[in-house]
């Protein structure tokens, strides 16, 4: 876990890196390229939205909690532009240490926390000061796995579009509260 560590980015650099690839990608033949500008906009929404919980800033305190919290991530996933700006400054603002690795750099990381088999993210790798690993979370919050579910059950009644545009506006709207609420309780 150390390795990984080392080699994972604070929310700024990791902010950087989707604007470069945004801008000027160095990989011409990135199969995410259209979506690094709408992640981009999603994490800048949630920036200028997201103000840090009193509630959930004093029930993280009372766990006590000296860990680390490093996300498993990527800036094209749609799941990570509306969950991982939150989440890193809740944790930054509870004084814990929060770092970026990017899935794709090297999948080892990911393929040791699959959602059903996939390389699904974000993924909370919630760490204790030795790195070893407390627990984990993610992709989602409990909501929109129950969206994803709705919709795999009947993609007809339910479509695609649908489902999507349903998720982000809840996104939009809880600005990563219930998946900071659900990583406290896993701490």
């Amino acid at each position: 876990m150390n390795n990984y560590w080392q080699k994972a980015l604070t929310f700024e650099e990791y902010l950087k890196i989707s604007e470069e690839r945004y801008r000027n990608n160095p990989d011409k033949n990135d199969e995410y390229q259209d979506y690094y500008e709408l992640g981009l906009h999603r994490m800048e929404r949630t920036l200028k939205t997201y103000k840090v919980d009193a509630d959930q800033l004093s029930k993280i305190k009372e766990k006590n909690f000296d860990g680390k919290i490093l996300i498993i991530s990527e800036p094209w996933c749609g799941d990570a532009s509306a969950t991982v700006p939150a989440v890193s400054k809740f944790f930054e603002a509870a004084g814990n240490e929060v770092k970026i690795f990017l899935r794709d750099s090297d999948p080892s990381l990911i393929d040791q926390y699959l959602t059903n088999g996939t390389q699904s993210i974000p993924r909370v790798l919630i760490l204790n000061k030795d790195l070893s690993v407390k627990n984990v979370w993610g992709p989602r919050p409990k909501y929109g796995n129950d969206l994803l579910k709705k919709f795999k059950e009947n993609e007809t009644t339910y479509p695609r579009e649908e489902f999507y545009n349903d998720l982000q506006v809840y996104y939009a709207k809880n600005r990563g509260k219930d998946a900071i609420e659900e990583i406290i309780n896993l701490i």
